[in-house]
């Protein structure tokens, strides 16, 4: 049974970087793109990154690019997202995702695209 679980979230303050990580098992992770999404308070859950099976192809949301960077080492099945300069509207739970292979080749799908979630981890920007 494929399962994905999130770490390496936490407290930083405005400007700060994280980086999180998505551990896949159950399946190797080079049979899925993996998408990250995050949900503020009161917010609908919205799509970050999205990277390819072999990591050759990432898409971005407009709010993130230039701060945030999506990897994965299939080897140790585990996806990355470096996030930097973060900013107080970075706040929220995030989410990684596992979906069909070919569907980050246009942009941050939605999240509906998806089958399996992890549980999520915690991200707070405060100063």
């Amino acid at each position: 049974q494929l399962q994905l679980v999130e770490s390496g979230g936490g407290l930083v303050q405005p400007g700060g970087s994280l980086r999180l990580s998505c551990v896949v098992s159950g399946s190797r992770s080079d049979y899925y793109s993996i998408g990250w999404f995050r949900q503020a308070p009161g917010k609908e859950r919205e799509g970050v990154s999205c990277i390819g099976p072999a990591g050759s192809v990432s898409n971005y949301a407009d709010s993130v690019k230039g701060r945030f960077t999506i990897s994965r080492d299939n080897a140790k099945n585990t996806v990355y997202l470096q996030m930097k300069s973060l900013k107080l509207e970075d706040t929220a739970v995030y989410y990684c995702a596992a979906g069909p292979r070919s569907i980050c080749l246009n942009g941050v799908p939605g999240q509906n695209t998806f089958g399996t979630w992890g549980q999520g981890t915690q991200v707070t920007v405060s100063s």
